[in-house]
């Protein structure tokens, strides 16, 4: 098998608010489906994250790491800091070679958000 493409979805609590969370992480939202929306999906350029209400996968205790990878932390650090967005660890230069910082979604989900030290 070659995969094409790999698209992370996330159990949420309530779909609305996950598009305004998302929103202030700077990701838009792309559709949603149902009446009342049950899923859907936001977007950062070409990459897409699904959103499904109450069904797939764990949240809480049990949310989705997931590894974001950006320009700049500490840019998106600051974004984060003046939305209101949980920031679980600040910046941090890693033994692995890599800036990190953590965020964590209402859910549970925690958002690795990170660039590599060497990286121009």
């Amino acid at each position: 098998m070659l995969a094409k493409g790999l698209t992370p979805i996330l159990n949420v609590s309530d779909i609305r608010a996950s598009f305004d969370w998302f929103a202030k992480l700077g990701w838009e939202k792309a559709w949603d489906w149902g009446d009342p929306p049950t899923f859907g999906a936001v977007c950062s350029g070409k990459y897409e994250i699904f959103l499904c209400k109450d069904y797939q996968g764990g949240r809480g205790e049990n949310g989705t790491w997931m590894s974001l990878w950006v320009d700049d932390v500490d840019a998106v650090y600051a974004e984060c800091v003046a939305n209101g967005i949980e920031v679980t660890m600040p910046p941090t230069d890693e033994p692995w070679n890599v800036r990190e910082m953590h965020v964590r979604h209402p859910d549970g989900h925690i958002f690795r958000i990170g660039r590599g030290v060497d990286e121009d």
